[in-house]
């Protein structure tokens, strides 16, 4: 049984970072398509940066050049580093996964059979 666990949200000045964490549970995350969504009040759920089994990385265009997605798979963990954060980027984030490679539908979510609780971020101005 896959678990995943979010931590690191919180709140932050506009300008500000954080790293978001996932940790996976019941697997190893190296034969999984993982990544990062995030709903905003009132919005709708948004890929935001994905990682396949082969290291490939890929980033929604709100966010390129400033957050980064990686994983440690000693550690059985996914990160999200996020940096000059804006207002706009406040957002429930949720980490998901699916076995096997990334599909063309990335940030899909109905592409991921397994998504954890979620984070809270909020960006301040």
């Amino acid at each position: 049984q896959v678990q995943l666990v979010e931590s690191g949200g919180g709140s932050v000045q506009s300008g500000g970072s954080l790293r978001l964490s996932c940790k996976f549970f019941g697997y190893t995350p190296s034969s999984f398509c993982m990544a990062w969504f995030r709903q905003g009040p009132g919005k709708e759920l948004e890929g935001v940066a994905a990682v396949d089994p082969d290291g490939s990385t890929s980033y929604a265009d709100s966010v390129k050049g400033r957050f980064t997605i990686s994983q440690d798979n000693a550690k059985n963990t996914l990160y999200l580093q996020m940096n000059s954060l804006k207002p706009e980027d406040t957002a429930m984030y949720y980490c998901a996964a699916d076995y096997g490679g990334c599909t063309y539908l990335i940030f899909r979510g109905e592409e991921y059979s397994y998504w954890g609780q979620g984070t809270q971020v909020t960006v301040s101005s």
